[in-house]
């Protein structure tokens, strides 16, 4: 998928977040906020001026979220965002209202919507991790320009092919037929398994 599509996603398929900002103190704290629209960039939702939450974004435009899918673990699908937000301002409200008709009961007329404002996710790198079938499905998306970033376990060149690591590997996602060996990034579930058991050190966490 590209990044748009995990953005959709997130707004359309999950919608309610669980996310992150940071207080005075540099202490995190989490609150339940409702991804509302997105774009092939950014995400956007909405907050009430004299929240604390409104403060902590205006100190901070950095922010992570985790949004997740499912009954239980093994049907859950969840994708984590770090990113940064910008106050935009009231003008895309009625527009939000108009995608997310919920907010009408809680927001029923025009002066109990004087302190909303609308943020948006304007920059940010994502994780989509996918249990519904096994082996899991792991993928990474950045949107608005940033910098995608590689993390996990990699095989470096000292490998000997000596296959220990694919023993360890509980979803068994190495591929030996090659030396080095190969890590699928995309059912790796970052356990480490495979860089305790290597004999010759050559298996390298990012």
């Amino acid at each position: 998928m590209e990044a748009k599509d995990y953005l959709r996603y997130i707004v359309e398929e999950i919608h309610s977040t669980v996310f992150a900002t940071v207080n005075r103190e540099g202490r995190p704290i989490t609150c339940a906020i409702d991804m509302m629209d997105y774009d092939a960039d950014s995400l956007y939702f909405l907050t009430a001026k004299g929240k604390h939450f409104y403060d902590r974004l205006k100190a901070n435009e950095n922010i992570a979220f985790t949004a997740m899918k499912g009954k239980d673990t093994l049907s859950c699908i969840a994708v984590s965002v770090q990113g940064k937000t910008r106050e935009i301002g009231p003008e895309k409200i009625p527009d939000l209202f108009a995608k997310n008709p919920y907010m009408a009961q809680i927001y029923p007329n025009e002066s109990s919507r004087n302190t909303l404002t609308v943020f948006q996710i304007y920059q940010g790198t994502g994780e989509w991790f996918d249990l519904t079938h096994l082996p899991p499905e792991r993928a990474s998306f950045a949107f608005g320009g940033a910098s995608q970033q590689s993390c996990g376990y990699f095989i470096t060149s000292q490998c000997t092919g000596c296959g220990l690591c694919h023993t360890r590997c509980p979803e068994k996602c190495i591929d030996l037929s090659s030396n080095p060996a190969v890590i699928h990034q995309e059912h790796c579930i970052h356990c480490g398994n495979c860089m305790e058991v290597c004999p010759a050190g050559a298996i390298q966490r990012l």
